[in-house]
């Protein structure tokens, strides 16, 4: 899955865990997607209706429950990537240089529009 050791650790702690309990069976992509969902929208939860301000300025308790949902949405990305083999840092790094020539820049800079509404001609991003 990756050359870094310490997501090759988790990676296999994960699947250590999902072993001792016989729950290879369950861990399908499929269901592991839709669990990442689930807990995705469970860490979206604790940001809901707080102003911009509230959402970086988190109570003690309320970041350790968004630490919480964090912690669950990496491992079940991970453990989606350990079952497709597929190296998530490599796809990060691939996904950076992506999105480099979709929005250069100079291009973009303090703006939020997504690539796609910007005129044609005017930059590097792929058609």
């Amino acid at each position: 899955m990756s050359n870094d050791p310490a997501l090759e650790e988790l990676k296999m702690a994960l699947r250590a865990f999902a072993d001792a309990r016989h729950w290879q069976k369950f861990h399908s992509p499929k269901n592991l997607a839709m669990a990442l969902s689930v807990e995705s929208a469970e860490l979206l939860e604790h940001f809901q209706w707080l102003t911009e301000e509230e959402s970086t300025a988190l109570t003690p308790e309320k970041r350790g429950q968004v630490e919480q949902e964090m912690a669950d949405v990496l491992l079940y990305l991970v453990r989606i990537a350990d079952r497709l083999d597929i190296d998530l840092l490599a796809a990060a790094r691939n996904k950076i240089r992506i999105n480099e020539a979709k929005y250069p820049a100079d291009l973009v800079r303090g703006s939020a529009r997504k690539y796609t509404e910007y005129p044609k001609g005017k930059s590097t991003i792929p058609t």
